[in-house]
């Protein structure tokens, strides 16, 4: 696999060799989007760990599309309970968390990278939910979305050492 200094794949290779690994990582996602966390709003499960892993071992840009299409492969499954254009909105606030994950982990090292993405998506992305319920909204989801974001970052980033210290990627 051909890589560039920074990690992500090297823009001038194959562009079917780019789109297969994130094809794969995708349909990770809609499997982790099966396997849901209980919570008050449904669509937290295992959809993000596929897309955090992209982040750190392929690129900004691949782990971009897999936790945003994931996201919302994980509402969709349950007919999205927050309405399209919310669930939308939090696609992109999720890109932005693996985009942070893996640039926090080039700058600061894993370990720092993994608590502060837990941090911004158990903690910040709940009050998303601020626009439909309140405070109320916002507190009542957040210890759901910690422990699903402590578990898919956690996943993703013991996968990513695995599987980096093998040399595969």
């Amino acid at each position: 696999m051909s890589q560039s200094s920074t990690g992500d794949l090297n823009p001038k290779s194959l562009p079917i060799k780019r789109i297969a690994y994130i094809s794969i990582f995708i349909a990770l996602s809609a499997v982790g989007a099966m396997i849901k966390i209980p919570s008050p709003v449904g669509t937290i499960g295992f959809d993000s760990a596929p897309g955090f892993f992209c982040a750190l071992a392929f690129g900004h840009l691949e782990g971009i599309a897999v936790i945003a299409i994931g996201h919302m492969l994980t509402s969709g499954v349950i007919g999205f309970p927050l309405g399209l254009p919310l669930h939308l909105f939090i696609a992109v606030q999720m890109g932005l968390w693996a985009f942070a994950f893996r640039w926090i982990k080039q700058k600061f090292g894993l370990i720092v990278a993994s608590v502060i993405t837990v941090i911004l998506n158990g903690v910040l992305s709940s009050f998303t939910l601020f626009f439909i319920g309140g405070m109320g909204a916002v507190i009542g989801v957040m210890p759901f979305l910690l422990v699903g974001s402590l578990a898919n970052v956690l996943l993703a980033a013991i996968a990513y050492k695995a599987v980096s210290s093998s040399k595969l990627i």
